[in-house]
């Protein structure tokens, strides 16, 4: 059997600690719990009460807080943690690289710091220590809320790797009767994508915090998608992307679903409350938070204009009132489409 290591145990990585056990094929599946607590209580209880309740942990998975014996034997990890975390974890993983390793990005961010994509933070890291191959690494994204995952709904997401044999043995792997995977190589295109609409939804949810209606929210869906498409595009994404399950999809799905947590932080927002507010009173990461300044960063050095997330920004971390945002944007030179 492949044994499968994940990485951090928020609501995506139980989450595909349960659909991996699902799949055609027999995995032994380790889950690595980041809190020590944390990782003793779902191993006794088999739930992750925290992040994904009411889900039980099949007996199958190995819950447990130590990297070592999460990497044991594994041939797949998969990373799952938030973006601002992943170098640090990631470096803790190199004593326990082997060549044959396969790492899968689950994560939909930038790294602050540095503005780099995670399989460029995965690459670097492994690289520099001459750990792996940098080719056997892809990306998992695409409109997958957790939950409704983990209950096994239908559920379609992307693969994306600079080697189509990796895509294609990963795609193998981790199908699953309602977990269906399309592969391609614009990894470019399915990480952007997977970043930029995390800004996207929260202006969406700052349109809903304000009381506004469904012609508004149609209309940052569709201009979000195209400020998207021109930065990915001129960072070498392939077009298509954008229009696919890892760009359309999920910024549908982020924009509109109820379980969006992006979404919420610009509910939140629009009906006044103060970002550190928010996010002192919410468990899980809300990556748009720290996304939009990197994301804005590259479209200023590539001379991309992105008004929405120029906005969202300015409302995150400038103190701008989403209705004054929305009117500058009203406000723009018109133009044609």
């Amino acid at each position: 059997m492949t044994q499968i290591a994940i990485l951090g145990a928020g609501s995506w990585g139980t989450a595909l600690a349960v659909i991996l056990s699902r799949t055609r094929k027999a995995h032994e599946i380790s889950l690595w719990v980041h809190n020590a607590a944390l990782a003793e209580a779902m191993q006794h209880h088999r739930e992750n009460n925290t992040y994904l309740p009411g889900l039980a942990l099949p007996a199958g998975i190995r819950v447990t807080h130590e990297i070592p014996a999460a990497l044991e034997r594994a041939h797949i990890v998969i990373g799952a943690m938030p973006s601002v975390h992943a170098r640090g974890i990631y470096s803790r993983v190199l004593p326990c690289v082997s060549r044959e390793m396969i790492f899968v990005s689950a994560t939909k961010g930038l790294e602050p710091a540095t503005h780099l994509r995670m399989s460029k933070v995965i690459a670097q890291i492994l690289t520099q220590a001459g750990a792996t191959n940098s080719r056997r690494i892809a990306v998992l994204s695409g409109p997958s809320f957790a939950a409704e995952a983990a209950r096994g709904e239908p559920t379609a997401v992307v693969l994306a790797s600079e080697d189509a044999a990796v895509a294609s043995e990963l795609q193998e792997e981790f199908a699953a009767p309602s977990f269906r995977l399309y592969t391609n190589e614009d990894v470019i295109g399915v990480e952007l994508a997977g970043a930029m609409k995390n800004v996207m939804a929260i202006a969406a949810g700052a349109c809903q915090g304000l009381g506004l209606g469904s012609n508004p929210l149609a209309a940052l869906i569709t201009r979000g998608l195209a400020e998207m498409s021109r930065l990915a595009v001129a960072l070498g994404a392939r077009p298509e992307t954008l229009s696919g399950l890892a760009g359309l999809g999920d910024l549908v799905l982020t924009c509109t679903g109820s379980l969006s947590r992006n979404r919420y932080v610009g509910i939140e927002l629009g009906k006044g409350r103060s970002l550190a507010d928010i996010l002192a009173n919410m468990r899980m990461v809300a990556e748009g938070v720290d996304t939009a300044a990197p994301l804005l960063a590259l479209a200023r050095e590539h001379q991309i204009e992105m008004p929405i997330t120029e906005q969202v920004d300015a409302i995150l971390h400038q103190g701008k009132a989403p209705k004054d945002a929305i009117r500058d944007i009203m406000d723009r030179p018109l133009k044609r489409e």
